[in-house]
């Protein structure tokens, strides 16, 4: 047993992607921290999919904290150079509709890429990502403790006092728990909800698997009715009525020596309670072999890890922070995987919590109203999380109704994009409020929140969906509604095919984007036409200077 006393300034539980880069981040700028873990290094984490807003929001953590190997999580070639030949590359999100007997209809296909002059996103194999921040941050000055449990914590006035298993005790200025649903801080404050404020419902089986087949090889589709990408060049999803399998390979690039693809299968359990006596290979094979093309994807295939089978998997907090403590990201409360939303908003509530933790600890003002912004944010975030994902779910039964969905999130998702890269090259050109300034809007935690109509949208897409899964409309009706509102606002650009109903692939050429721009300058709303010549100007200002952009 040890008895020693260590002081430091932030005690971070939980040394995965949230805790890890948080740490990088304040030691980098002259913080003396602690990142304590019950596990170990390397090991099995889910989240492994990318999306386009983690990828701008890692972009600017890197730009504003001075990290710059934060950068190499930006693209499959920089994160195989840095990390390993390990990890797959994400080109595109396609959702495939499944119909239980049936073949897959080409029709019903959503396939959402990346533009070809911006980057090839990585699926990450998280435990090489993960170790490799950790050293990140243990390499700017971390302290770094691994299968270190804790026993106790003491929220004083003036510090937090942590105590291991061991004996060991560290005295903080600042507790983050970014440890997820076991958060030792959660329990010792009894902050759960119970149940959950959440609307959505689900559960999960999951694993990593070798010999998945490519859905281009087993699929039945006929080559001239695919999308323009192979789809094992992306995320795979398989959506069904109140669920949907992910496929996510991690040898679908040139130079990856890693045979492993993550699978996963998510269900409502109110429709599909969890059934005794299967086990959880069992259960997800049920569900694989009602979908003949989906059964051929998965045959011969094999897991390499143990299968996880859980209950319902929202949480919700009663607050997230506290004087001298924060629950992080997904010690605060979680959704569902689907949209991969789930380390993109760990990477905003760092960026949130970053700044202010910093400032705290120059001027040594820890007051509760400072940090009331990331409280907002983090609920924020869950909450329209909650939203999107149970519309999808409501909407998985009626694919038209679904697409809609999905091109609502998409816009609004596309325009919040916008919004960081500009804000970060702005702050590169010596705007130092740049990043803050994204604060001062209305609609906290949504991905564009300072655009009322994006924000209207929003709301009848929420409404309508939940009028169907009532019965209040029938999903053609509901369909209907959501194609006029998208058709008839001026906020979605028409060049990207938004507000074509036939179009089933958004993928960008050169020649698009350009064609938006001048569209979103000339024509598009007052926010819009606002936010693209920003960041047409900041572009042109950005290269000028030889600064890099991008």
């Amino acid at each position: 047993m040890q008895t020693d006393q260590h002081d430091c300034d932030v005690l971070i539980i939980g040394s995965g992607y949230a805790g890890t880069m948080l740490g990088a981040i304040l030691a980098r700028n002259g913080a003396k921290v602690v990142l304590v873990d019950a596990g170990s290094h390397p090991r099995f984490a889910i989240g492994e999919s990318t999306i386009p807003h983690l990828l701008v929001r890692q972009q600017a953590l890197a730009t504003r904290f001075d990290v710059p190997e934060i950068r190499e999580l930006q693209d499959v070639k920089t994160v195989t150079a840095a990390m390993g030949s390990t990890h797959g590359v994400k080109l595109h999100a396609t959702f495939q509709m499944a119909e239980e007997g049936a073949e897959p209809d080409p029709r019903k296909v959503i396939m959402a890429a990346t533009p070809k002059n911006l980057y090839q996103g990585p699926h990450l194999f998280r435990q090489d990502s993960d170790a490799y921040m950790h050293y990140v941050a243990i390499r700017y000055g971390a302290v770094s403790r691994q299968n270190w449990r804790v026993a106790d914590i003491d929220l004083g006035a003036d510090a937090v006092t942590v105590t291991g298993q061991n004996g060991e005790v560290f005295r903080a200025r600042y507790l983050v728990d970014a440890s997820g649903f076991r958060s030792p801080l959660a329990d010792k404050l009894d902050l759960r909800e119970k149940p959950s404020r959440f609307k959505h419902h689900s559960r999960s089986i999951f694993t990593h698997m070798i010999d998945v087949k490519r859905w281009d090889d087993v699929c039945g589709i006929d080559p001239a009715k695919r999308q323009p990408l192979p789809w094992y060049k992306g995320t795979m999803h398989h959506v069904f009525d109140r669920g949907w399998f992910w496929v996510i390979p991690f040898n679908n690039y040139e130079q990856s020596c890693n045979p492993v693809v993550s699978v996963g299968l998510t269900l409502d359990e109110r429709t599909y309670p969890k059934p005794d006596g299967m086990s959880a290979e069992e259960e997800f094979m049920h569900y694989v072999n009602k979908f003949p093309a989906v059964a051929r994807q998965f045959e011969g295939a094999r897991a390499i890890r143990e299968w996880t089978s859980t209950g319902r998997i929202q949480y919700s907090s009663k607050q997230s922070i506290g004087h001298r403590w924060c629950l992080m990201s997904h010690a605060a409360g979680f959704i569902d995987p689907l949209y991969s939303r789930g380390l993109s908003n760990t990477a905003e509530v760092i960026d949130a919590l970053s700044g202010r933790l910093l400032a705290a600890l120059e001027d040594d003002d820890f007051s509760d109203e400072r940090f009331r912004y990331v409280e907002e944010l983090e609920q924020g975030l869950l909450s329209y999380n909650d939203d999107l994902v149970n519309c999808s779910y409501i909407a998985f039964s009626n694919f038209r109704l679904f697409d809609a969905v999905f091109r609502i999130w998409g816009i609004s998702s596309n325009y919040g994009s916008m919004r960081l890269t500009r804000a970060e090259l702005n702050y590169k050109l010596g705007d130092k409020n740049a990043f803050t300034d994204l604060e001062k809007a209305p609609n906290t935690g949504f991905w564009w929140p300072d655009d009322d109509e994006m924000k209207r949208m929003w709301d009848i897409m929420v409404e309508t969906c939940e009028k169907y899964e009532v019965g209040e409309l029938d999903g053609d009706d509901a369909a209907e509604r959501l194609f006029r509102l998208i058709e008839q606002s001026p906020v979605p650009p028409p060049t990207f095919g938004y507000k074509d109903r036939d179009n089933q692939v958004i993928y960008p050429s050169n020649i698009a984007l350009a064609r938006f721009l001048n569209w979103a300058i000339r024509k598009g709303s007052p926010n819009v036409s606002e936010l693209a010549s920003g960041l047409l100007r900041a572009t042109i200002r950005a290269r000028r200077q030889g600064k890099k952009v991008g």
